[in-house]
């Protein structure tokens, strides 16, 4: 990634997101529809399920879309991934390359055809990461519409060209974002888990009370088989998560009928949950509003640009 990388500071507009009273309830859509992309991108989806390895996915993909087809080293190297994150500490260089080999066994990145450089090996994502990354985007930003009745959507599917120049904005702020980059310790213990970003997805869009209640919102009928059938993971690592997660005092789990529990999540956990992807969407929202300034959009409606 190229440019200057911003300084993290208090975001007031990630503190209005989890001010609105509707957040909560747009998150729980926006887990869906996470889930509803591993439905459709399983490979891709729990490839990036767990933090680091969404923000190398990230970082590869605004290298990638900053490409300059006339220089042979631009684009995804593995040298390059790992400086851009390498700042940050968010991952070694053995940790990018045994990605960038991970990605390449499951064809969601292959090499530039056609290039001859003997330096590096320059890497291009495949058709299906194009896709799930694309409807990511635009997934993003259907949650935004929904908050403050805005038409992102719509204007990106008429000018796509935003998605190109916005996502490696977002990227570039959100690694550089320790607040994004190092969530709290009850968010951290499943996001920094492999998969754990898919449990806690799935976990907040079964929350039944989004206004706390005695300080809790609380799952039922909840069973750790059902999430393992469905992600193909094996039950003691889900049920790993869930014991660490009631350890920090995030979460009660309760016994209930047969294999059924109870879960309880103390608001304090939530409200976190809410604070760390507040921090997301003023980011991929400040891009958008860059990306539509930057390509000199017409007919926009002010309160996207």
């Amino acid at each position: 990634m190229t440019g200057t990388v911003p300084t993290a500071v208090s975001d007031p507009k990630a503190d209005a997101l989890v001010a609105n009273p509707e957040f909560l309830s747009v998150l729980q859509q926006g887990a869906r529809h996470m889930i509803e992309l591993y439905d459709r991108f399983p490979r891709t989806a729990r490839l990036v399920s767990a933090q680091q390895k969404w923000l190398l996915t990230q970082a590869a993909y605004a290298l990638h879309l900053e490409r300059d087809p006339a220089d042979p080293l631009s684009g995804i190297t593995a040298s390059r991934l790992l400086d851009s994150i390498n700042d940050f500490g968010a991952a070694s260089r053995n940790t990018a390359t045994a990605f960038l080999s991970e990605l390449l066994a499951y064809k969601l990145i292959r090499d530039v055809p056609g290039s001859t450089s003997k330096r590096s090996r320059p890497l291009e994502p495949t058709e299906a990461s194009h896709e799930a990354m694309g409807l990511w985007f635009r997934g993003q930003m259907r949650s935004l519409d929904l908050l403050d009745q805005g038409n992102r959507v719509e204007t990106l599917e008429a000018n796509p060209e935003i998605f190109r120049h916005a996502q490696p904005i977002a990227a570039r702020r959100l690694i550089a974002d320790k607040a994004w980059r190092e969530p709290p310790l009850s968010i951290s213990c499943f996001v920094w888990t492999e998969y754990g970003g898919l449990i806690l997805d799935d976990f907040v869009a079964r929350l039944i009370n989004l206004i706390p209640e005695d300080g809790h919102h609380r799952v039922e009928g909840f069973r750790f088989s059902e999430l393992s059938n469905h992600y193909s993971l094996s039950r003691t690592h889900v049920r790993r998560l869930f014991v660490r997660a009631e350890a920090l005092g995030s979460m009660n789990v309760r016994d209930g009928s047969g294999t059924r529990k109870t879960i309880l999540a103390s608001a304090s956990f939530i409200q976190e949950y809410q604070r760390w992807q507040a921090v997301k969407f003023s980011a991929l929202n400040d891009a958008y509003r860059q990306a539509v300034q930057s390509i000199d959009l017409e007919n926009t409606s002010p309160e996207d640009t």
